[in-house]
Formats: structure tokens, sequence, C-alpha cells
């Protein structure tokens, strides 16, 4: 089996393509691959399928098997993906994901794509709910990017034992469907520091979907420009809320690791 692992800002998938057919089991197999000891190592399985309603569709499957509804990382790579190995000569591209369509515009260096910026639709921002988790008030806010984030400031997120913090608010009752939780510090008007729990997948080095989540509520509590960038532990995210069609824009940079063979 064939197969290329790409990472954005080190948020790393094993990436198939799956245009001809769908493994019988992907879940499963996006449990064994994304083990870091004994498969490849990864956040997560993206499978690059046909699309009756874009250009390509992406499938998403974490670390743990579940199948989640966007990724932002994950959908700039798919763009370098097919671009990259002539499946594509469009350099904007519409991506069906669980969570709708998403417009990817790619970003070239000598023929080659080394970034893409990405439409990722209108946040939906909540008010502001305090949780208790390991006994303790939690207190974050609720923004829909196609999937569920629970965005909670904090003084030094460097400092949070997220092993021990983030499996408990992912699985907490008053989030059945799990949470994607980002805890941040304002730094200035323009720049927020965020660690990201992933929902499925644990701690990650990046999040797309994340930062977009954590932009919009700072951004709507008045807090930070609407054209801010965001710093992660793999590097930053430039994200953009734009008035004129509410619709949040990402752009980061995109790498390939390399192509291999996996032997079942």
């Amino acid at each position: 089996m064939k197969f290329t692992k790409m990472h954005g800002l080190g948020n790393d998938y094993i990436y198939l393509d799956c245009t001809q057919s769908m493994p019988e089991d992907p879940a499963g197999l996006a449990r064994r691959l994304s083990d870091r000891h004994f498969g490849i190592g990864g956040d997560g399985l993206i499978c690059l399928c046909l699309s009756a309603r874009g250009d390509f569709k992406m499938r998403i499957f974490n670390a743990d098997g579940s199948e989640g509804e966007m990724c932002g990382n994950g959908i700039r790579c798919l763009g370098k993906y097919v671009y990259d190995r002539g499946l594509t000569s469009r350099t904007t591209l519409q991506i069906e994901t669980l969570a709708g369509i998403r417009q990817v515009r790619l970003h070239l260096d000598q023929g080659r794509v080394t970034g893409a910026t990405v439409d990722m639709g209108k946040p939906a921002v909540g008010r502001p709910r305090t949780v208790f988790v390991l006994g303790r008030q939690c207190t974050g806010v609720p923004v829909s990017m196609g999937n569920p984030h629970f965005v909670v400031e904090v003084e030094e997120p460097g400092k949070l034992d997220l092993k021990l913090l983030g499996p408990e608010l992912e699985r907490l009752p008053c989030f059945p469907e799990g949470i994607n939780a980002e805890f941040i510090r304002v730094i200035a008007s323009g720049l927020l520091e965020m660690r990201v729990w992933e929902r499925g997948s644990g701690e990650t080095l990046a999040c797309g979907t994340g930062a977009c989540a954590a932009a919009a509520a700072m951004m709507a509590a008045g807090r930070m420009d609407r054209a801010v960038r965001v710093r992660l532990p793999g590097g930053e995210l430039e994200v953009e809320w734009s008035l004129s069609d509410g619709h949040m824009y990402m752009t980061g940079p995109t790498v390939t690791v390399y192509d291999g063979q996996f032997a079942d």
C-alpha cells in the first residue's frame, strides 16, 4: 500500500489515494498507521476521494479511528498532494469535507506548492460557558468551525499538563460529540499563543480549525484585530476574519515528508 507522509506545522498525516477504492476498514487502518512505534506515525489518516460536489473529497480519520469533519492543516496538504502529483493543474480548488465545501488557494514556488490559503467558512461563536474538569471550574468559549471547539484563555499555555487535562475535557458529558480544546494567551492585538488538544488525536503541534476558532473567539470579544498570527508549537498560521463575507481565511505552509510503501 503506497502512502505519502505530509505535515502542516508539524500536524502530520498519512495520505492515501482512494480515488479508485476506499480501504475496507479506514478507521482501523488509521489506528494502525498512526501509531508512532508500530506504524508509520501521524496525527491521523487522510483519504483523497472523488467528489460529485467539488474537485476532490477529503475524509479524515483521527489517530483513534474516529472520523473528523474538517482539518485545516490537512486540507492545505491535500491541495499540495493533488497538484504536485499532476492530479490537477488548478491552483484554486473546491474540496468536499464533512463540514461542507472548502476553497483552497495554492501558493507555488518554482512549480511546486509551498503553502495555501483556505476559506474556512463562517465561525459560529457561542457564549462563554463554565464546565468542571478534575473538580475545578474551566471557563471557555464554544466555537464551531464545522467541527466543535472550546477556547480557554490561560496565563501560561506552556505550563499546562495537557496529557492530564485534555482527555478529561474532551470526554465531558456536556460535549456529547467530544471537543477540540484550545488553551490560549493573547500576546498582542495581532498575535496569540496557543496549545491544542485535538479530539481523537491528543495534543498536536498545530491545528488549523483550532487556530481559527481561537482567533474568532477573541475577535468576537473585541480583544484582537481582524487579521492575526496564531503561534503554535509547530509554527505560525495567519488568520483573517473577513468583513466582506464573514468567512475566516487561514494561510500556512505545506510539506511533503516522504513517499513510502506499507507492508500489511
